[in-house]
């Protein structure tokens, strides 16, 4: 990968272990976010995440001198180790690897891999070409923090490891998973603590940045003789596979190997990508919304099955997180996310509950064009799902969601966020949208035709719902539709404001609602206010309110989130909508091949490498924002290459 200094200081690469944990950081090395972390654990799949190795100090001597291998940044912007200048090469196809340039002109390489469904990461060190002697150092940091929150030097954590030959074992803290380490050199203990480590991005979100860091001692290698592994797990989360080890070496070789095989079973780059967020809950799986920082969220989970499982065949997972989920409705409602500690689920989501049934629909015609089938009691657990939820809301739910007279669904309460605009900052929700918002009328309209088609009670509600959306949502001024009808719940109160909700009405949904001039105008309209290379704005510009950039403190960018801020998950439902608009001719698929999904696939060596972010800057050069490695804008491209595009003629760009 050719790469620019300032690209190595942005580009981030991950490691997912299955399990929600994860190894995360920068190419340059450096740790900018307090997320990056070597070894990182999910206590309770996929949540009560833990960093228990944040990094690492590496430096190689040769007879030439010493050359850094690490980052870390520190106050008054100093960095030391400074190692990012003797990146020569990274790749993270199928896992991190970077080449360094030593002192002597020699080059040694340097793997990082996590383990799948264990709480395991492997690092290992070679030379490259002619044997040289070369001692290599290794001094890692641990903490053993919630991966939220920052670690600060105390007198409470625990240096003192416990030996085992060439395996350790540190307990940090009590409470925290044990820290263990089976390696293939000599170790020293020399207790210390590092402090004041500067993270850049948290600095730029407007958080705490500083972190303390205990360093317990140093690791050597001789690099002349072998390939060094240093090998971390968390105790108890390992599958017993490091005290089951004899020695490192064998064990690397090992987990090497099947990494490589488990990696290799995927298709495309696109596809081992997707299995980064398909982790474990309980006995089943469920899909982690965004790395670093979210777990499972309801809304999230279900539009990102459509691309992740089903655009990549994996019906099998996709009909367990489906009936995983059909378990927990509660008066008609799906919870909204499984909070990170086990607290109760919460259920402020007027749409995750119709994305379920949309998600349903869309496997039940996966697994018939693939000619797979589903058993009677599993179509019928997932058809009672889809009965009581819209039973649930016909009838009057949790804030404010009814089936109004209409036959549209009315929603919202002061003070809570319901729709997937959800940015909420203190007592303040930025974009409140109570009322009949346009996207929740598409998805309820959808959700009342697929079940309709085994449920003949639901045609009634169906066929009014229709009616009074067509009549009650166009907006001849602006030829476009309104965002929010009967606002407030006031009967006749307009939202005008020019946002992406409407393209739903006819991309991204199985049940166009408009397939006349209409729709063409709305796709035409957002097309040419909202379109950008990475996604839909979320708000046109000169919209009152439109923010150009996501950026400064957490009330200015909850501020902005989503009034402007690019989304790139948007893009699926736009080419979707964009498609219909012109027949689905194979010309109109070539041409949004190349328009609309090549621009994606050049972010894909950027920002979150071989991922989609989570949004991007309004403005141009729309800088990526967020999370950089989130589910539904990888889903949703996805989904538009194997299934909206899948019969364009051309050849599938993901298989390249």
């Amino acid at each position: 990968m050719n790469f620019d200094s300032n690209r190595k200081m942005h580009d981030e690469w991950l490691e997912a272990d299955g399990l929600g944990g994860f190894a995360s950081g920068t190419v340059s090395t450096m740790r900018t976010r307090r997320y990056h972390a070597l070894l990182l654990a999910a206590t309770q799949p996929p949540s009560g995440r833990i960093v228990l190795v944040n990094g690492f100090d590496a430096t190689i001597e040769t007879a030439n001198g010493t050359t850094a291998l690490s980052s870390q940044a520190y106050p008054s912007e100093i960095v030391h180790p400074d190692g990012a200048n003797n990146i020569v090469e990274f790749s993270h196809d199928p896992w991190p690897r970077w080449v360094f340039a030593l002192a002597d002109g020699k080059r040694v390489q340097q793997e990082i891999f996590a383990v799948h469904n264990a709480s395991i990461v492997v690092v290992s060190w070679r030379l490259l070409g002619p044997a040289t002697k070369a001692q290599l150092s290794i001094r890692p940091f641990f903490s053993g923090r919630d991966y939220h929150s920052l670690h600060h030097e105390n007198g409470g954590f625990n240096f003192q490891p416990l030996h085992n030959g060439k395996r350790l074992v540190w307990q940090p803290y009590a409470g925290v998973p044990g820290i263990i380490a089976l390696h293939n050199g000599e170790y020293s203990q020399q207790p210390d603590w590092y402090r004041d480590f500067v993270y850049a991005e948290e600095r730029a979100r407007g958080l705490d940045f500083a972190e303390d860091l205990a360093a317990p001692g140093v690791f050597r290698f001789d690099l002349t003789a072998q390939e060094a592994t240093l090998i971390f797990a968390a105790d108890g989360f390992d599958d017993g596979r490091l005290a089951r080890a004899a020695a490192a070496e064998p064990l690397l070789q090992e987990l090497r190997a099947s990494e490589q095989r488990r990696r290799n079973q995927f298709a495309t780059p696109l596809d081992r990508a997707a299995d980064s967020y398909l982790v474990k809950r309980g006995k089943g799986k469920t899909i982690v919304a965004g790395y670093p920082w979210f777990t499972d969220w309801g809304r999230d989970t279900f539009i990102s099955l459509r691309g992740l499982c089903l655009g990549t065949g994996r019906f099998d997972e996709a009909r367990d997180i489906l009936l995983e989920w059909s378990g927990v409705v509660s008066e008609g409602m799906l919870p909204n996310l499984f909070p990170d500690r086990g607290d109760k689920p919460e259920y402020n989501s007027v749409d995750a509950s119709l994305w379920f049934i949309v998600a349903v629909h869309d496997f039940f015609a996966a697994m018939k064009a693939h000619g797979r089938m589903v058993y009677e009691w599993q179509r019928k657990s997932l058809q009672n799902a889809i009965e009581a939820i819209l039973s649930g809301y016909s009838q009057g739910t949790r804030y404010g969601i009814r089936m109004d007279n209409d036959g549209l669904l009315a929603c919202g309460v002061p003070g809570v966020q319901l729709t997937w605009m959800d940015a909420k900052v203190g007592d303040w929700v930025v974009t409140p949208r109570i009322g009949k918002p346009v996207e929740v009328q598409a998805l309820w309209l959808n959700a009342l035709w697929i079940a309709s088609q085994f449920a003949s009670a639901w045609q009634d509600p169906l066929a009014r719902g229709l009616t009074a959306f067509q009549q009650r949502f166009w907006n001849q001024a602006r030829h476009c539709l309104y965002d929010v009808v009967d606002v407030d719940h006031q009967a006749g109160q307009l939202d005008g404001s020019f946002r992406p909700n409407q393209i739903f009405t006819v991309g991204g949904l199985p049940l166009p609602l408009f397939d006349d001039a209409r729709a063409r105008a709305i796709v035409d309209g957002v097309e040419q206010k909202l379109w950008t290379p990475l996604g839909l704005r979320s708000l046109a510009p000169g919209e009152n309110g439109y923010a150009a950039r996501y950026e400064g403190g957490v009330r200015e960018r909850d501020g902005a989130y989503h009034q402007g801020t690019v989304w790139p998950w948007l893009i699926g439902p736009f080419v979707e909508a964009w498609l219909r608009a012109r027949n689905n001719s194979a010309e109109a698929k070539r041409e949004a091949r190349a328009r609309f999904v090549a621009p994606l696939k050049d972010h894909l060596q950027q920002a979150g490498l071989g991922h989609v972010a989570e949004i991007a800057d309004a403005d141009a050069p729309h800088t990526p924002r967020g999370c950089p490695f989130q589910a539904w804008s990888l889903a949703e491209l996805v989904r538009i290459e194997r299934v909206v595009l899948a019969d364009d003629g051309a050849p599938n760009s993901s298989q390249r």
